[in-house]
């Protein structure tokens, strides 16, 4: 069974949220950069090849079990985009506000506003892992032009939940968890790990 895996991101958002959802199972979670890892290169074009870079990466880096996720906002008008390149949709230097007001003004004129995040989260239980468990999670809803909410980061302020008609924003955080993608990619990836340890 695992009981150390290190977080092949340099977040220390996730970094609290990952250890909190592990601790339950006895997994005890490092960040990379504790342990002097640089980032992972993301060259991919999908998310799951970028998740398995950063997750092969720490894990051949740190010789333990790593956990990766690659996540974004996808789109439908724009053909999937930001979709991999949602961090930096704005270029460099990467800004939120950058970013949300370049996916605004790419919508403008368009009726189609129906975007989803997508997560995927890999875990490798070493750097040669042929069988790397790995979990994802959709997030539906809808992009909106005027920001809404004080909350969350990244698109959430013009993200616009079907189910409850919040933005991300505005959704506490609590039920943020419940309805999004990285909260959903967590859940089954803890189930599959859950079922490892009873196995």
């Amino acid at each position: 069974m695992i009981e150390r895996i290190v977080l092949a991101s340099g977040n220390a958002g996730k970094l609290r949220e990952l250890r909190r959802l592990l601790e339950p199972l006895g997994i005890d979670v490092i960040a990379q950069a504790e342990l002097g890892i640089a980032a992972a290169d993301e060259p991919h074009a999908t998310f799951v090849e970028n998740a398995i870079a950063k997750a092969r990466h720490a894990s051949a880096q740190s010789r333990l079990p790593a956990l990766a996720d690659d996540s974004g906002i996808c789109v439908d008008a724009l053909g999937g985009a930001p979709g991999v390149h949602s961090a930096r949709f704005a270029g460099d230097p990467a800004s939120d506000a950058r970013n949300n007001r370049a996916l605004v003004d790419a919508l403008q004129g368009i009726a189609d506003r129906r975007a989803h995040y997508y997560c995927v989260l890999v875990l490798m239980r070493r750097a040669d892992d042929p069988e790397p468990i790995i979990a994802e999670g959709v997030w539906r809803g809808r992009i909106v032009d005027a920001p809404r909410g004080s909350g969350g980061f990244g698109y959430d302020p013009h993200f616009q939940d079907d189910e409850t008609g919040l933005s991300g924003a505005e959704l506490p955080l609590a039920r943020k968890n419940e309805l999004s993608h990285r909260g959903k990619a967590m859940r089954h990836l803890l189930a599959r790990l859950g079922s490892l340890a009873c196995a």
